[in-house]
């Protein structure tokens, strides 16, 4: 059985985590996030289906942390790893999405300074201000698209 190939045993369960996942994906991140999974299609099909169904169908969707609990400790572990810029600016989004306040997502990256070092922090600061820059401009754009209209 080749990579790309299910067990008929698993592939209604598998089916049922890929769809949850992609719900808790689309929750999460909008349609920015299932934009990162299709990038990965022509490279890694594999990979991109384990991306939905681990963190999002299995992770994500347990009842034991609500979503906003969820983002807050993603990123502060992104924030920590020092070395993750990309994912850290999807999951700040994501944070936002799901009610993180910017001074909560502030807040929980400086407090990475403490454990992970200055630099660290450092970096999860430029990649939220990144972040809160591009979300002030969609607003801006969404706030001139709604006075013309």
């Amino acid at each position: 059985m080749t990579n790309t190939q299910q067990s008929p045993s698993n592939t209604s369960n598998d089916n049922l985590r890929y769809e949850r996942g992609l719900a808790r994906l689309r929750e999460i991140d909008g349609e920015g996030g299932v934009k990162v999974v299709e990038s990965l299609a022509d490279i890694a099909p594999d990979f991109a289906r384990l991306v939905i169904e681990f963190p999002f169908g299995d992770i994500y969707s347990r009842p034991g942390l609500d979503l906003r609990s969820r983002e807050i400790a993603v990123v502060a572990a992104l924030t920590a790893m020092g070395n993750a810029a990309p994912q850290l600016k999807v999951h700040i989004q994501g944070a936002l999405n799901v009610g993180v306040t910017r001074t909560e997502i502030v807040e929980t990256i400086m407090q990475m300074a403490v454990y992970a070092g200055f630099p660290a922090a450092l970096n999860g600061l430029t990649a939220a201000r990144e972040v809160f820059a591009r979300a002030e401009v969609a607003t801006r754009a969404t706030a001139t698209v709604t006075a013309t209209a």
